[in-house]
């Protein structure tokens, strides 16, 4: 899966917060704070780029939740 990420292991670090989301039934809120979060490393800073939290969210499936937070 592409989230878009500079990177394959950066796809990778985004798949696993879409994948714990999913797992703990958390919200896009929760989702977003965690890309916010992971932006914060160098090798990460796109990691709240619009297309990145896109596909997050979108992967999420959490559509009742408003994207803008």
């Amino acid at each position: 899966m592409s989230y878009e990420m500079y990177t394959d292991f950066g796809d990778e670090m985004v798949h696993s917060l879409v994948v714990q989301a999913k797992a703990e039934n958390r919200t896009w809120s929760w989702l977003f704070n965690q890309l916010i979060e992971l932006s914060k490393d160098s090798r990460y800073s796109e990691a709240t780029d619009t297309a990145v939290r896109e596909c997050a969210y979108h992967s999420l499936g959490r559509f009742e939740e408003d994207f803008y937070v």
